[in-house]
């Protein structure tokens, strides 16, 4: 049985919204599906349980307790992590939990491919994590944001690495690999570089919706969350993964000139970011959690 654990902290505008495609193509009792309601203010643990789930609710507002407690409540692998603020279909989950179930891909013969956002699921090799492609909401949104995800997207290690997709499924290898980490505020980045290129992919067959945030000042929010933990990584982990430079704004621009103006913002918003992180980083402030509020209206 594939098992799903959501953690979830005040996500009551949006977690009907993932439990509608996931669960609406479902056949009875293939999925076990457990939300893990955290320090919830609102309505969160009521509107999940209109659904054919289970409904965990624990005081505590913390992502790792919500995964420990989903964890230990699950029955069964592959499993996936489901961020409760995107979107992913039945179909997607599906192709998820196939490509761990069979780790050589539908023809193990089939010669190597890639996608453009990393290992195709075909890929030979011990697979132990998955994650899907990404779909990026950037309707409506300012140019500054949109300019700013058409350069996010082409990094390298934006397109190979299991981060910022929202899910992460794993075989159960792959849970005790990521349940050894130490606590990290990137749980996702922390989980996709505890795996080598050769055991984790992207699955083209499962798409993760993203909603990008709607306001400048929501992007500088996540952007100095996301600089604080490769902070926090590089003190506790000696690792963060791949920073991006100017040599990789340099390769963009030159393979698509019309991105120079995105790459001036992209520079600018990971500058200020940056420079804003730093003292969280300097403090030791690894749980200031700044949310993105405008992407879940």
């Amino acid at each position: 049985m594939v098992s799903i654990v959501i953690p979830a902290h005040n996500e009551a505008r949006v977690i009907g919204r993932l439990l509608d495609g996931l669960l609406r193509e479902a056949r009875p009792g293939e999925f076990d599906v457990v939300v893990v309601a955290n320090g919830c203010t609102d309505d969160t643990a009521a509107v999940a349980g209109a659904y054919d789930v289970r409904v965990l609710a624990t005081p505590v507002p913390s992502k790792r307790e919500a995964l420990r407690l989903g964890d230990e409540a699950a029955r069964g692998y592959p499993r996936l992590y489901v961020d409760a603020d995107i979107e992913l279909t039945t179909a997607g989950a599906r192709a998820l939990a196939a490509a761990l179930t069979t780790p050589t891909g539908p023809d193990p013969n089939a010669p190597h491919t890639t996608t453009p956002d990393g290992p195709r699921a075909g890929a030979p090799g011990g697979v132990l994590a998955a994650a899907p492609e990404r779909e990026l909401a950037l309707g409506g949104r300012p140019w500054r944001v949109r300019a700013y995800y058409a350069i996010w997207t082409r990094l390298p290690h934006v397109r190979a690495g299991l981060f910022g997709r929202g899910v992460i499924a794993v075989t159960e290898a792959g849970n005790a690999r990521i349940r050894a980490l130490p606590p990290a505020m990137a749980d996702d980045l922390a989980a996709s570089l505890a795996f080598s290129p050769d055991e984790r992919v992207i699955v083209p067959g499962a798409r993760a919706v993203i909603q990008t945030p709607r306001t400048v000042a929501d992007l500088m929010r996540r952007r100095v969350r996301a600089a604080t933990s490769v902070g926090e990584l590089e003190q506790t982990q000696a690792t963060a993964g791949d920073r991006t430079g100017p040599r990789d704004l340099l390769a963009i621009v030159a393979a698509r000139p019309s991105l120079l103006a995105a790459a001036v913002v992209f520079a600018l918003v990971a500058v200020v970011a940056r420079r804003r992180a730093a003292r969280a980083i300097r403090a030791g402030d690894f749980t200031t959690w700044l949310r993105d509020e405008s992407s879940r209206t």
